[in-house]
C-alpha cells in the first residue's frame, strides 16, 4: 500500500482499526490468479508480537485448497469519506483544488494456515461470536445451539490462521491541507446527512 509519511498510521490506531472492522478480505496469491474472500477476522494479540489473525471460509470455498504463493493479504477498511473542493479555503483563494477521499485502511500480512480440527474451529467459531454478540441485550451464544448441530456446521468450514509478520496502516485524513482546509472539511462532513461523514468529520485533526 502507498503510504506518504504524513499518512502512516501508528501501532495502535492500527490494531484499533482491526478490532474495529467488521468484515475483512483475505487475499491469496496462488498459480491461478489472486483469490480474495470477504471474511471477519479477529485479532489475538495474546500469541506474541504483532499478534495473530483467526477466521474461518466454507470448506466449498476453493481459496483454501489452492497453495498459496508468498505471504497471504487481510484487508481491513475503517471510515471513509468523499471531499469536495468546495470545504476547501484555498479555493476561494486560488481554485487550485481537487477532489479526494479520506479513509483509514490496514494491509496485515503473514503465512496462512487452513485448517479443520473441530476444537480449534470450535474456538474461532465461539470466538468470533462473543465478539459481535458481545454489545447485544441479549447475546446469543454457540452453546445456545445443540451441541451435535454446530458439530455438523464445522464440519462445513475451515479455519484460518494468519500469524502477522508485518502491519502497513494508512490515515488520510487532510493532514496534508493548511489549517483552514482541515476546518473547512471537518465542517462540512459533520453538516452531512451520511452518518459515515460524521465519523470521519471526527477524525480530522483540527485545533481544539
Amino acid at each position: 500500500m502507498y503510504i506518504p509519511p504524513a499518512f502512516k498510521d501508528d501501532i495502535e490506531s492500527i490494531r484499533a482499526t482491526i478490532h474495529g472492522a467488521r468484515l475483512a478480505s483475505l487475499v491469496t496469491a496462488t498459480t491461478e490468479g489472486p483469490v480474495a474472500t470477504p471474511l471477519p477476522l479477529l485479532l489475538d494479540e495474546s500469541e506474541g508480537e504483532p499478534g495473530v489473525l483467526y477466521g474461518h471460509v466454507a470448506k466449498a470455498n476453493p481459496q483454501w485448497k489452492l497453495p498459496p504463493i508468498g505471504d497471504a493479504l487481510a484487508i481491513f477498511s475503517g471510515p471513509d469519506a468523499y471531499v469536495t473542493p468546495s470545504w476547501y479555503a484555498t479555493k476561494q483563494e486560488t481554485e487550485k483544488v481537487v477532489p479526494t477521499w479520506n479513509y483509514v485502511a490496514v494491509h496485515a500480512y503473514g503465512p496462512v494456515e487452513f485448517f479443520q480440527q473441530p476444537e480449534r474451529l470450535l474456538d474461532v467459531v465461539t470466538r468470533l461470536t462473543n465478539r459481535h454478540e458481545g454489545s447485544r441485550a441479549k447475546p446469543w451464544a454457540v452453546t445456545d445451539a445443540p451441541a451435535d448441530f454446530i458439530a455438523a456446521q464445522l464440519r462445513g468450514i475451515v479455519g484460518v490462521r494468519i500469524p502477522v509478520v508485518r502491519f502497513e496502516g494508512k490515515r488520510k485524513m487532510s493532514q496534508n491541507r493548511p489549517e483552514a482546509d482541515r476546518v473547512g472539511v471537518g465542517r462540512g462532513l459533520a453538516a452531512s446527512e451520511n452518518a459515515a461523514d460524521r465519523e470521519v468529520a471526527l477524525l480530522i485533526p483540527v485545533p481544539v
